[in-house]
């Protein structure tokens, strides 16, 4: 649907006591909404919608800026406002789940693009990691993950090779690497992780398709079996405006009492 067809109905002031830019937000997302219009979509000019809102470009603007904050528009500076990719919602840490699992569990489409899936022997560092002896084969995995056909990271894992010999030539466009490990009776256990905040080089830019020194979300894990060894360990890349990392924080106080 294009842009002439996008029509507001003004905020009436005199019903509400939100401010004038809130209502505006608010009509404005409700007609993204009813039109459902998809991530790219441009709206019209600002002078168009002021028109259309009865509202100072001023206010307007507060209002678009609002939705930029809220993740629903980005700007692009002499083109206008535009709809935003959409982003994922990552509940953390509750417990251990793929990124398949989670992109099912919002109703998304996972997929990949797997960019190296190769067996080479492990370097010092890469040994260290996962407690075996250098030069042991391990299986380097790594993968441009998808939602909705949307880049959101690239996720770097290895592991032991011998572990489960059919993962070389398993096809990860589409498998999921924790239900391929589940399916042979290898059991995840716990996730060591830091998460840190960094920016893209030109390389992580050009494969997530986001601007070179965009913010990115690193997590590092290593993941262990029940009996505590070390079985894989990953570095996933995330766009930091695709990719939200959420948690719930509780007072102390709120603890239970014997």
């Amino acid at each position: 649907m294009g842009v002439d067809a996008f029509s507001i109905r003004a905020p009436r002031r005199e019903r509400s006591s939100d401010p004038l830019w809130s209502q505006a937000s608010d009509a404005i997302l409700e007609q993204i909404e009813s039109q459902e219009l998809t991530a790219g979509a441009k709206l019209p000019p600002e002078r168009e919608l002021c028109a259309q809102l009865d509202i100072s470009r001023v206010t307007l603007r507060k209002a678009l800026s609002h939705l930029v904050d809220q993740g629903i528009l980005t700007a692009s500076h002499g083109r206008g406002w535009f709809v935003a990719q959409p982003v994922a919602a990552r509940e953390w840490p509750n417990d251990l789940e793929s990124f398949t699992t989670t992109a099912h569990r919002k109703h998304m489409r996972p997929s990949s693009l797997v960019l190296r899936q190769t067996v080479e022997a492990a370097s010092l560092d890469e040994a260290d990691r996962l407690g075996v002896p250098a030069g042991t084969p391990l299986l380097h995995l790594e993968r441009v993950r998808l939602l909705n056909d949307v880049r959101i990271a690239v996720d770097r894992t290895i592991i032991a090779a011998a572990l489960v010999p059919a993962l070389a030539t398993a096809d990860f466009g589409s498998a999921s690497l924790f239900e391929a490990l589940r399916a042979q009776g290898i059991e995840l256990s716990r996730s060591m992780a830091t998460i840190e905040a960094r920016s893209a080089d030109k390389e992580l830019a050009d494969r997530l398709e986001i601007e070179p020194g965009a913010p990115v979300l690193v997590l590092d894990q290593t993941i262990h079996a029940p009996d505590q060894r070390p079985l894989l360990a990953s570095t996933v890349e995330y766009s930091g405006e695709r990719y939200r990392l959420r948690t719930t924080l509780a007072s102390s106080n709120d603890a239970p009492r014997r």
